[in-house]
């Protein structure tokens, strides 16, 4: 039995009855998508015009997550990131999270209205973001992720063994499980291959009984598997989400708002009984 609803940051989320569209807004220089700024104002229309087109969450990221990326300071982090939640926070009628795995970043952020921690380290690099949730009430976005593309068994068992660590960790600072998000992690500690039969085996992870998030927005296992440069890559974006949602995925984390969201609300539909 899956968990079923709650309030993060003043809206209401049914798990399991409503698919979720979370904009990605990168303050970075070096996004691999191609779509990242370092305007603060800039960065504030962009999630504004993602929440016009739909988007229920916007995601807030200071520090490039591309393979080969280079690591920022959490300073450098800070500064680009809290310009852009200060002036979010009077304007967005949506959730807003932030994507780091740093703890001094996620302080900072949360009394900065943010009220979701999306951590691409599933909690094993900063266990205390679960405590910083549990005592603040925010949600947490757990990701499966490791050093490296070896599995020694069954891909989606680690998987799903590592993301019941991370769960572990979380109730046992006190989060309530109906604020625990699990995302598989495409495109981190996998090849492109194990992208694929991450979504193809998507529907495994409804074993774990939480909502579930996937992010492939424009990710290069498009290309790699099939050809899609960065500028082709939203038809295959949006298969990859419909894939997702019509196996389970309560969130879809994307860059391209307005056509997903058009996309997940007839993957919705079809899924219903």
């Amino acid at each position: 039995m899956r968990v079923a609803e709650t309030t993060i940051g003043g809206a209401r989320f049914r798990w399991g009855s409503r698919v979720y569209v979370m904009g990605i807004v990168n303050v970075t220089p070096d996004s691999f998508s191609g779509d990242g700024v370092l305007d603060a104002e800039a960065a504030v229309r962009q999630a504004r015009r993602m929440i016009d087109d739909g988007a229920d969450l916007i995601d807030v990221g200071g520090e490039s997550t591309r393979p080969g990326h280079e690591p920022v300071s959490a300073a450098e982090e800070l500064r680009r990131v809290l310009p852009v939640l200060r002036r979010l926070r009077a304007v967005a009628t949506v959730p807003v999270s932030i994507d780091t795995w740093k703890l001094e970043v996620a302080e900072a952020a949360a009394e900065e209205g943010a009220a979701i921690l999306n951590d691409v380290w599933g909690l094993q690099r900063s266990a205390g973001l679960a405590a910083l949730a549990a005592r603040r009430g925010l949600g947490l976005v757990l990701m499966h992720n490791q050093t490296g593309t070896s599995y020694a068994s069954d891909l989606m068992e680690e998987v799903r063994a590592s993301l019941r660590r991370s769960l572990a960790v979380a109730i046992a600072a006190g989060v309530p499980p109906e604020r625990v998000v699990l995302d598989p992690g495409i495109g981190f500690g996998k090849t492109a291959a194990h992208g694929v039969e991450v979504l193809r085996r998507f529907a495994e992870l409804t074993e774990l009984g939480q909502p579930l998030l996937v992010g492939v927005s424009r990710k290069s296992f498009l290309q790699r598997m099939f050809g899609q440069q960065l500028e082709d890559r939203l038809p295959g974006t949006i298969a990859s989400v419909t894939a997702a949602v019509l196996r389970g995925a309560d969130i879809v984390r994307v860059h391209d708002v307005a056509d997903v969201v058009r996309a997940v609300r007839v993957a919705e539909a079809l899924r219903q009984e």
